[in-house]
């Protein structure tokens, strides 16, 4: 049997669009000579649709979508993933399911059985557990067909009672099919191959999982869909960030799997030479428990050749691929497994982790996806944002330009009194450098109006955050009336370490439709600095030299009111990411004193954060819909 794994970007209530892709999908599946194409979770609606799936005008359409799509399953099957309805009264009214559609009619319908309700997840929120397993006969084959979470019950805590491969294992399926929309984060490719790769070697069957792509506001899917023959072998890893489509053959041997080329490779929105790496891609080989490690061992897996060797007007055919060099997850093959993000990096210094290569590169390509995604979906065009000459608006503005192309870039530099004469000559650099547009407005003067109209309220009390606050008010104001008048969309470049710790200025420089660098910290947004520098001066060097400063007040830094960013951001990921308590930090050798007062400041900001813009999502934990934390409260504050 070919299995065709179809990779796609969805919208989420763009039912004509999703409708479309998907028939194209198995268009091309037919062309590959595909007996069965599979697609990702919720693929007709868009994942996650959230309280969408509360109007039942939104499950009419998706029962619609459905009829349409089936019209095209005539002589292939076609694994699709929708919401359902539950027929019984008891329980929730929807299923998260998967239909498989066959000889123009739905053969089979499989409801998804663990529903994670943790971080980005509220699925419990809409959706009834499965209550049977069974695997769907096709073609001389039984498939065993799970549903994202489904395959992720594994380790020695697991979050779930049940799991439904023990049951499905029982019928002795010949193939694992998993539908999935598994968001990215920098540790994710890792768990991601762990999972299937343990499945694999428990239940001694092929496994094939397809992953959605594309970005759904502060959620980014990264694609990376996986085959795993029966020996254990990652036999594919689908492209990262991009579309892609794979054919498999379950009968080949796993020397000999079938490749077939994108035909939408070349009209890829990321560049190629942004989103692949030269020569092998490195992924770090887990510690064992209990086990600390300076360095950590690497596995190497051969680079797609859709990397090399290509003809992009060649299109739907299919080669041969001599088979990467199978994922070793351990010492021993299957000894070790990651079943958390948390434990990927664990035994290395946390920067390093942070900052290194593999995952700039993932951040970057995930950035760059989300701005453009979060563009093009709304049906926006434009970006605004304020180059103050400092590393986080330097960053945030190289991300638009290549998101959304220098045309469609216009900065505002718009120095104060305060301003530096190298912050406006380095923002200056940056725009020339990118050949971006940039005006350049000065608020000196309505800096001072504001301070003359309330003068007979302050008096003659002295200088302080009230002031710097103007400047930082003003300029949200002028980059708001920019996007105003032109249709723009502002980009907000806090980072996370100045989100975390509350330093910034609601309706100023927390302004915004977008947080691009929210969920990054502070030596990161630095990583990315250099990364984007990697084939040259982009970023003036100066920016990325100078020592950090908001410039509000004269001769500031952030080090005036912040610890040092490398031992800040090491306790706020310990806080924040691995949800340590101040007692378990300060164990690690950091002072009592810092640690609480980083962690007071983290807490006491909760207000702030409730009122700013979605965060492009890259860790395991971001501000935003993932991390709930009440405002009004005592802990640690």
């Amino acid at each position: 049997m070919k299995i065709f794994l179809a990779q796609q970007n969805y919208h989420i209530g763009n039912f004509e669009s999703n409708t479309k892709k998907i028939i194209d999908g198995i268009d091309k599946a037919k062309a590959a000579g595909a007996d069965l194409v599979l697609f990702s979770e919720l693929c007709v609606c868009g994942y996650p649709p959230r309280d969408f799936v509360e109007f039942n005008d939104f499950i009419n359409q998706c029962y619609e979508a459905i009829d349409t799509i089936k019209e095209h399953a005539d002589d292939i099957g076609v694994l699709i993933g929708s919401p359902a309805r539950n027929p019984l009264r008891e329980g929730k009214d929807l299923f998260n399911a998967v239909f498989l559609l066959y000889e123009k009619e739905i053969k089979a319908e499989i409801h998804k059985t663990l529903l994670p309700t943790y971080d980005v997840f509220d699925e419990n929120r809409y959706f009834e557990p499965a209550f049977e397993w069974k695997c769907i006969p096709f073609k001389g084959k039984k498939l065993a067909v799970t549903i994202c979470e489904d395959i992720w019950n594994l380790g020695d805590n697991p979050l779930y009672r049940q799991t439904p491969m023990e049951m499905l294992i029982k019928e002795s399926p010949d193939v694992m099919l998993n539908l999935s929309a598994s968001p990215y984060n920098y540790a994710q490719d890792t768990v991601r191959n762990s999972i299937v790769k343990a499945h694999v070697d428990k239940y001694k069957i092929p496994m094939l999982y397809c992953n959605a792509v594309g970005s759904q506001t502060e959620i980014v899917f990264d694609g990376g869909s996986l085959v795993y023959d029966a020996e254990g072998n990652c036999v594919k890893d689908m492209a990262y960030f991009e579309e892609d489509y794979y054919l498999y053959d379950l009968i080949e041997t796993p020397a000999h799997p079938q490749l077939l080329k994108s035909s939408i490779s070349a009209q890829n929105p990321i560049k190629e030479a942004a989103l692949h790496v030269a020569g092998p891609v490195l992924l770090k080989e887990p510690i064992a428990p209990h086990e600390v490690s300076n360095e950590n061992t690497t596995t190497v897996i051969e680079p797609s050749p859709l990397d090399t060797n290509r003809d992009d007007n060649d299109t739907l055919q299919t080669e041969l691929h001599v088979p990467a060099i199978p994922l070793q997850l351990g010492p021993g093959r299957g000894e070790v497994y990651y079943y958390s993000a948390a434990d990927v990096g664990k035994g290395s210094d946390i920067i390093a982790y942070l900052t290194d290569d593999k995952n700039m590169h993932e951040i970057y390509c995930a950035l760059v996806l989300g701005i453009r995604d979060y563009f093009q979906k709304m049906g926006f065009k434009k970006a605004t944002l304020g180059a103050s000459g400092g590393i986080d608006s330097a960053v945030v503005q190289a991300l638009a330009v290549e998101a959304l192309g220098k045309e469609n870039v216009h900065v505002l530099l718009m120095p104060s009194q305060y301003s530096s004469g190298h912050s406006v000559s380095d923002a200056e650099q940056l725009s020339k450098n990118l050949d971006n547009r940039y005006d350049i407005v000065a608020i000196k003067e309505l800096f001072d109006q504001f301070s003359a109209s309330l003068k007979p309220i302050f008096g003659d009390l002295p200088f302080n955050v009230a002031e710097e606050n103007i400047q930082s008010r003003v300029r949200g104001n002028l980059l708001m009336a920019l996007a105003n008048k032109f249709g723009y969309i502002l980009l907000n470049t806090s980072n996370k370490s100045e989100l975390a710790t509350g330093y910034g200025t609601l309706y100023g420089d927390m302004a915004g439709g977008l947080g691009v660098l929210g969920d990054l910290y502070k030596m990161q947004v630095y990583a990315l600095a250099r990364y984007i520098n990697r084939n040259g001066e982009i970023i003036p060097e100066h920016i990325l030299s100078k020592a950090p400063s908001a410039e509000l007040r004269p001769n500031q830094k952030d080090s005036d009111s912040l610890p040092d960013y490398p031992v800040l951001d090491r306790v706020l990921y310990n806080y924040i990411e691995l949800r340590q308590g101040p007692k378990e930090i300060i164990a690690q050798g950091y002072d009592a004193a810092l640690v609480n007062r980083i962690l007071k400041m983290v807490n006491m900001n909760e207000y702030k954060r409730a009122q700013f813009c979605p965060v492009i999502r890259v860790s395991t934990k971001a501000f935003g819909v993932g991390r709930r934390l009440p405002i009004v409260a005592k802990y640690l504050s």
